[in-house]
């Protein structure tokens, strides 16, 4: 199984036609149909449909589609952490980020580490602390972001020095926006909005065995989005401060939890880990800023 027959494989199930796939990839399309039938009985199924509208995948055409796009995105930093190791003014560096204002400390350093290193760039995925250690795991990303305490038999980590405070984003002319805090018995019988890692570790925390009388509506994993189900009136989502605009203009506010629950964030990566030249003076940095 070649990589560009994947590369192949994935522009035809984005585009969903073999004609634009061909056309993109400036190949021939008997060259394409015929390096996608070679693929088929390579793995002995079929993965496409082929309509008289276009081409969608068959089941084993949707698990390929998720392993290609993790071998050819390995593939492509790997590649990229080879033409690092040449260039000392610059480089890839990928970093998985959890969801907090305390990016602020990252975003800073890499203000400053660019102005050393013209030609470096950065890539950030957000997600919680289970997506981005998977990604971490697996060698897609350098180093991650998270808030929640790390595994220290996996990994070396970095406190950041502020905390993310906990509490309740709401509309402004809801009943509980008249509390200047809190607490558990006011979200009894309330929809809630709220992560899933939150749900399991954060909120247990604060308020024990009572966290199992919460109505859990719905979870997500980008603050932002559940900021519009609130302002839709469809719960109330419990999140860190500063992650949504609670300002004069916005219909959103954010109330603080009672008592206070808060939670630290970490910069962690892999012990032994071997970093492109570009990723280890960018951790040396973040190593000499936050410690």
């Amino acid at each position: 199984m070649e990589i560009r027959v994947l590369r192949y494989f994935l522009e035809i199930a984005r585009a969903g036609n073999m004609s634009r796939a061909a056309e993109t990839l400036h190949v021939s399309q008997p060259t394409l149909s015929k390096q996608m039938k070679e693929l088929e009985e390579e793995l002995g199924r079929k993965l496409f449909r082929r309509g008289s509208v276009g081409i969608t995948l068959t089941d084993e055409g949707m698990l390929l589609r998720k392993r290609a796009e993790d071998i050819v995105e390995m593939v492509d930093k790997t590649t990229d952490e080879f033409h690092a190791l040449d260039v000392v003014m610059g480089g890839e560096v990928y970093i998985g980020c959890a969801e907090s204002h305390q990016i602020k400390y990252l975003a800073q350093i890499i203000k400053e580490f660019r102005e050393k290193y013209p030609l470096f760039r950065y890539h950030l995925t957000s997600g919680n602390t289970e997506q981005v250690t998977e990604r971490l795991d697996r060698g897609l990303i350098d180093f991650a972001v998270i808030v929640e305490p790390p595994n220290l038999s996996k990994y070396n980590y970095i406190e950041v020095p502020e905390t993310n405070t906990w509490g309740l984003v709401m509309k402004k002319n809801d009943p509980l926006a008249s509390k200047s805090r809190i607490e558990i018995d006011d979200l009894i019988g309330r929809p809630i909005i709220c992560s899933a890692q939150a749900m399991q570790v954060d909120i247990p925390r604060w308020c024990g065995e009572k966290a199992d009388m919460l109505d859990l509506s719905g979870t997500i994993n980008l603050a932002y989005n559940g900021s519009v189900f609130v302002r839709e009136g469809v719960g109330y989502m419990l999140s860190f401060d500063h992650l949504i605009d609670t300002g004069v203009d916005s219909p959103l506010t954010f109330r603080p939890l009672s008592p206070p629950l808060d939670t630290k964030m970490y910069v962690i990566w892999k012990k032994h880990q071997v970093f492109t030249p570009i990723a280890g003076l960018l951790i040396d940095e973040i190593k000499r800023k936050l410690n």
